[in-house]
C-alpha cells in the first residue's frame, strides 16, 4: 500500500462512519394521545337526555363503552371501526337532526354504536371526542336496511 492510501484511512474521523438518517422518522416510543371525552357541545334539544338513557338501561352501557374507548387513540378507534368518521363538512342528508349552530360546519361527524342501533354522535378535535347527541333510534344518519 502506498503512503497516500495509508494516510487516507488514518485521517478519517470516527464520526464519518455514523449513519445519516436524513428524512427517516425515528419516533420510536412516541405514542399518539388517547381519546379524551368532552360534553361541552352536548345538545340537550335533540336526541335523548342522559335520564332517558338511564331509564332504558343504556347509560351504564354507554359509559362503559366510552371508558373503553378512552384507552385507545383516535387512529385505533377508527381503524377498529369502534368509531365511524364521516366525510368532513357533511351533515347527514337523511336525518331527523339539524346541525347545531354552536358546532363548526367543517367538522367530520362521528358515530359510535353502543349496542345495536343506539349511538353516541360527536366529532373529533385532535384527540378529544366531543359528544353532541345521544341517538337511541339511529336517526342521525338514516340508512337503508340491508338484508331484510
Amino acid at each position: 500500500m502506498t503512503k497516500e492510501k495509508e494516510n487516507k484511512f488514518k485521517s478519517r474521523k470516527s464520526s464519518s462512519y455514523k449513519r445519516n438518517t436524513k428524512n427517516r422518522d425515528l419516533r420510536s416510543g412516541i405514542r399518539e394521545p388517547f381519546i379524551v371525552l368532552s360534553f361541552i357541545d352536548y345538545d340537550r334539544n335533540q336526541g335523548q337526555s342522559f335520564e332517558e338513557w338511564e331509564e332504558e338501561k343504556l347509560l351504564a352501557l354507554a359509559i362503559n363503552k366510552l371508558r373503553a374507548v378512552c384507552q385507545l387513540t383516535k387512529i385505533e378507534a377508527t381503524h377498529q371501526q369502534i368509531i365511524k368518521e364521516y366525510p368532513k363538512g357533511i351533515f347527514p342528508p337523511n336525518t331527523e337532526f339539524y346541525h347545531p349552530k354552536h358546532i363548526p360546519e367543517d367538522i367530520s361527524w362521528c358515530s359510535m354504536h353502543i349496542q345495536g342501533k343506539e349511538c353516541v354522535i360527536g366529532y373529533f378535535k385532535d384527540n378529544i371526542f366531543n359528544i353532541v347527541f345521544l341517538d337511541k333510534n339511529h336517526k342521525f344518519w338514516i340508512t337503508e336496511k340491508k338484508n331484510t
